[in-house]
């Protein structure tokens, strides 16, 4: 796929891996439509990069249908939209909450397959390229799906969901013409690492057998567009996390 020119899709777009992703879609040439919930930072980003925005949950239906929608003719949808929780299975207090388990899984796991589906839909019908192809998704999961560390059960357990459902979804979609990838990321330096100390960041990096480092927003990205531009990429998942393998704590 040669992204100059296409219309892409990134969920969760406005910070972080996703805010990686539509900068360097950009940078190639794509219409980049973002969603998600922070409308402030999203409408900022949008407007930089001469794109467009769409306040989205990825839970709802008719927000991320309006979000697909509004990308036009879509050729790439990047899902990167997603929520962490930890707490122990059992804890001094008994068993754990299962409201927050049912959250994670649905943002997680279940955002996802709807980004994935509506924006597959979308692809169908569109006219396939020389090489037969209608367009891609990438889809985001976490080396936690394959590590999960103790109190990780319910974001490891959305996390492996995303990596389930790579394969089947790459092999209903392939009739179409539709490509599904997967991304499983290990420890990058996201909003969700920046609120810690500096020392504990670098102790979290150095964990990393090489480089030893917290991966960068735009080497996640960098991968994102070679999965779409790389035709005999589909039904995979892809650790990008420099060989580092999690311990249980």
């Amino acid at each position: 796929m040669l992204l100059d020119g296409i219309g892409a899709l990134v969920a969760g777009g406005a910070s972080g891996l996703g805010e990686a992703s539509a900068r360097e879609l950009s940078a190639r040439g794509a219409r980049v439509t973002i969603a998600d919930l922070n409308e402030d930072r999203g409408t900022a980003l949008a407007d930089e990069l001469g794109g467009a925005f769409v306040r989205a949950d990825v839970t709802d239906e008719a927000q991320v249908q309006a979000a697909v929608e509004a990308a036009g003719a879509l050729r790439l949808a990047v899902s990167c939209a997603g929520i962490g929780w930890a707490e122990r299975t059992v804890n001094k207090d008994g068993a754990a909450a299962l409201e927050p388990f049912e959250t994670v899984v649905r943002v997680n796991l279940i955002g996802t397959f709807n980004v994935l589906r509506l924006a597959a839909a979308a692809m169908a019908a569109n006219e396939p390229d020389g090489g037969g192809e209608r367009g891609a998704v990438v889809m985001t999961a976490s080396i936690a799906a394959f590590d999960g560390q103790i109190g990780q059960a319910a974001y490891s357990a959305s996390k492996g969901g995303v990596v389930g459902l790579t394969l089947p979804a790459a092999r209903d979609l392939a009739r179409l013409g539709i490509r599904v990838c997967t991304i499983a990321p290990g420890l990058f330096d996201t909003p969700l690492l920046a609120g810690l100390p500096e020392e504990t960041r670098q102790a979290l990096g150095a964990q990393v057998p090489h480089p030893a480092r917290l991966g960068r927003p735009e080497e996640y990205a960098r991968l994102a567009c070679h999965i779409a531009e790389n035709a005999m990429l589909n039904g995979e998942t892809i650790r990008l996390d420099g060989a580092l393998r999690m311990p249980p704590r």
